[in-house]
């Protein structure tokens, strides 16, 4: 599983270079979240805009990665592809989650979710 994280402003941005989160690497997905977020952020951003295919394991490994930042920091995605958008749609996760359009609009100053 090959992340990349960068500092912008008071976010983490985290890049999914994979183009899948499924059964085969939710395990490492949310151990390498782990240790990349161990530096102090209010947010999280992760940019999925490469990810095509998410299953349950895969939204079961983002959730659980949402519950470890706990309610003093925010997890947020951006770049949901289509096919990956009607995951979070169809489970109803797009209520649990801020959302944006694209990695630039959530780290625009004064972002909103889309």
């Amino acid at each position: 599983m090959e992340l990349q994280a960068k500092e912008h402003g008071d976010a983490l941005v985290v890049t999914v270079i994979d183009d899948r989160i499924d059964a085969a690497v939710a395990i490492q997905f949310k151990d390498r979240m782990r240790e990349i977020s161990e530096t102090p952020h209010q947010r999280v951003v992760v940019d999925m805009s490469r990810v095509d295919f998410l299953d349950s394991s895969g939204l079961g490994a983002v959730v659980s990665f949402m519950k470890y930042l706990g309610p003093e920091r925010r997890l947020e995605l951006a770049g949901l592809t289509p096919t990956v958008a009607k995951v979070f749609r169809l489970t109803r996760m797009d209520s649990v989650f801020t959302l944006h359009d694209s990695i630039n609009g959530a780290v625009a100053p004064g972002a909103t979710a889309a």
